[in-house]
């Protein structure tokens, strides 16, 4: 059982940031502030997953179901997606999954855990009422903790990677930043590891022998947090089902 740990993000800006030539044109565009506006919180939006924004297909088009997700308007958001689009900006491949180019560079992020202790040093820092070997020890032992975490969260990486692997035949590293992140997310929104190995075995048997989805067999899609819970909530399919009770007997 995994212990909670939300995990923080934040945008960090350059200061030169709103100087680029991308941003000077986009501010001076008929709606600008309100497009700038709606950049920077499609960026917020899209913190969790290293920049990725998925079309569910629940309306009619990314637009509209931005404007359910950011509270903008629809039109204003189609304005903003073409000047992302035009200036290469926002890319994609299958109209599937979106890519706002310049967010992976500007994530932050840390664990709950690690918060705690960033603060619990400021803060005994600030205070500066201990002598330099208490200090000495309360730093050591901070540093414990968090590498037992890191230790423990490593496990968690490599079963759910490895389980992954396994099942679809692929070679995903459990040390990959991105895949973290995603793992990350998910857990800390109460989802288990089992949870995790559902969503591989439904999806797995559901696109691995389709040419066209098979290459969706991967942590971006699979972990995303817009998809994750409707995976989860998918029914085995029944052959799926004989074939796990078969692989128990030994079959």
């Amino acid at each position: 059982m995994v212990t909670e740990n939300r995990r923080y993000y934040w945008l960090q800006l350059k200061d030169d940031f709103f100087n680029s030539k991308e941003m000077k044109l986009m501010r001076k565009l008929p709606g600008g502030e309100e497009i700038t506006i709606i950049y920077l919180k499609m960026m917020l939006a899209s913190l969790a997953e290293q920049g990725k924004l998925y079309f569910e297909g629940l309306a009619e088009d990314l637009a509209e179901e931005l404007s359910l997700l950011i509270d903008e308007d629809p039109e204003a958001i189609r304005l903003t997606l073409m000047f992302l689009t035009k200036k290469k900006l926002l890319t994609t491949s299958d109209n599937y999954q979106f890519n706002l180019e310049q967010v992976p560079e500007m994530v932050g992020s840390e664990t709950a855990s690690t918060r705690r202790a960033r603060k619990h040093r400021e803060n005994q820092k600030a205070l500066q009422c201990n002598t330099d070997a208490t200090k000495g020890n309360g730093d050591i032992d901070i540093d414990i903790d968090i590498d037992k975490e890191q230790k423990a969260q490593s496990d968690v990486y490599d079963e759910i990677i490895k389980y992954l692997n396994d099942k679809t035949g692929s070679h995903f590293k459990p040390t990959s930043k991105s895949t973290q992140r995603l793992i990350n997310g998910r857990l800390s929104e109460n989802y288990s590891i089992d949870d995790f190995k559902h969503v591989i075995d439904v999806k797995s048997l559901e696109w691995k022998n389709d040419s066209k989805m098979s290459k969706y067999l991967t942590p971006d899609t699979l972990f995303n947090a817009t998809k994750f819970e409707k995976y989860l909530n998918q029914k085995m399919p029944s052959s799926a089902s004989t074939q796990q009770q078969d692989e128990r007997l030994g079959f």
